[in-house]
């Protein structure tokens, strides 16, 4: 599958920022102004929003700014890409059911689920497509989407640290894959995020089979989390990755 660069613009903090195609695929990649090959992140964003939402570029061009390159794609049914009916079906059943104060877990389960088993063999292309490239050399991390996340880091040997934001639903069949998750992890917590009950993110936490596993936790909602925590997050990359 061939690697199409579709657009590129040099930013104020000299990171080069490229648009690209692979296949149906569409991504962004970032990297930074340097002569030797950078660390890669992939970067997803909770539940497949598009890979242009504000809060994930701003984390991107900064990771990049820090000496990274950044990737992230679109997933399945996500951003420009088209939806399925059954995603679109999934989608309206759930904002019925938040509208309504109804419980959506089972809807989730079987959206996230779907999303995720379209999302990592992308993601893995993706991986195999970009470490080709000469200006990305070395250990590669992952930040983000935790359901995704834990999928890539227990089949993935290529990612050797994660960051997960724990803001997203992550299906009960991929508890048993936290187990099997072993890198070094970084997990964000929101305690007052209206949609994830903060006992489930800790149970979770508490599964994964990591050695070395750090959570933060920070007062607020779901989209609350403070910036320091990007830069704590280049910290942990920095230790695992350089």
């Amino acid at each position: 599958m061939a690697l199409h660069f579709t657009a590129e613009q040099r930013l104020d903090d000299d990171v080069l920022e490229r648009e690209f195609t692979l296949g149906e695929i569409p991504g962004t990649l970032w990297t930074p102004a340097s002569t030797t090959p950078s660390p890669l992140i992939l970067m997803a964003h909770n539940n497949g929003l598009p890979k242009n939402q504000p809060r994930l570029v701003a984390r991107a061009r900064h990771c990049a700014a820090a000496g990274y390159a950044v990737a992230t794609i679109d997933a399945a049914g996500c951003g420009d890409r088209p939806r399925s009916a059954a995603d679109d079906q999934a989608r309206t059943d759930l904002r019925r059911a938040m509208q309504a104060g109804e419980p959506a877990d089972g809807i989730l389960e079987s959206l996230v689920g779907s999303l995720v088993e379209r999302a990592v063999p992308e993601w893995r292309t993706t991986l195999d497509t970009l470490l080709a490239l000469p200006e990305i050399g070395g250990r590669v991390g992952y930040s983000g989407w935790t359901a995704v996340g834990i999928r890539l880091a227990a089949i993935e040997p290529r990612i050797a640290a994660a960051g997960f934001f724990a803001g997203g639903h992550v299906p009960q069949a991929q508890y048993e894959e936290a187990r099997q998750v072993t890198i070094p992890l970084l997990m964000l917590l929101q305690w007052d995020d209206e949609g994830n009950p903060r006992q489930r993110a800790l149970d979770l936490f508490d599964t994964f089979a990591s050695t070395e596993k750090t959570l933060h936790a920070n007062l607020g909602g779901h989209t609350g989390t403070p910036w320091f925590e990007v830069e704590d997050g280049n910290r942990f990359f920095d230790r695992h990755l350089k």
